[in-house]
């Protein structure tokens, strides 16, 4: 039996290569819910899906959005896809993630370890902090650090067919986003409510 991955035995990846990789695997209209920065740059840049909703300026909300649509539509898988400068922002959304138990709600986290789009000062993260140990002291049993990119899209996998409430760590690099989203939040809003057949 191995020993499970921890964040200094992971592979660093590119972030938007694993964003590709995780957009490739939704094939049933699932939701994801970008945080801010470079992680929704990044779900921007791999294809705008009428189910992908788009933070602006909303610091560690992506996962409380997600959870709130998955409660919504218990039907529909929901991805929150966050930073982990942005996750240390609201770290008790974690504790409601898993005393709810939400099947249908997957988390991924990209942890470079900085605040990147303000400068790159170091997140807590940097100082030791494990978000998956943090996730699975919350009571997110399903909780990991992929390996590389193949573990990776194992997790999701897993994921996606089995539920959760699960919770995806990866370890990235500091390249910058490849786009930038399209600063339009009631837009943004519009879209995604019709994607997910919620408007009025």
């Amino acid at each position: 039996m191995t020993s499970p991955t921890r964040y200094d035995n992971a592979k660093v990846m590119n972030r938007f290569a694993l964003t590709q990789r995780l957009v490739g695997k939704l094939k049933r209209e699932e939701a994801v819910i970008g945080g801010i920065g470079n992680t929704n740059f990044d779900l921007w840049a791999s294809g705008q899906r009428p189910q992908n909703f788009y933070m602006l300026g909303s610091m560690g909300l992506a996962i409380p959005i997600a959870l709130g649509v998955a409660i919504a539509q218990p039907k529909r898988h929901v991805v929150a896809l966050e930073g982990d400068g942005s996750l240390l922002m609201q770290l008790g959304c974690l504790t409601t993630v898993g005393m709810l138990g939400t099947k249908n709600l997957t988390l991924v986290v990209m942890d470079n370890r900085v605040y990147q789009i303000t400068g790159s000062q170091p997140t807590a993260t940097a100082a030791g902090a494990d978000i998956v140990a943090i996730a699975q002291g919350a009571g997110i049993r399903r909780s990991a650090w992929a390996s590389d990119e193949e573990d990776f899209d194992r997790l999701v996998e897993r994921a996606l067919a089995e539920g959760g409430p699960s919770l995806i760590a990866a370890r990235i690099d500091g390249q910058p986003a490849v786009a930038t989203t399209e600063r339009d939040p009631v837009r943004i809003r519009q879209n995604f409510m019709r994607g997910i057949a919620a408007a009025g």
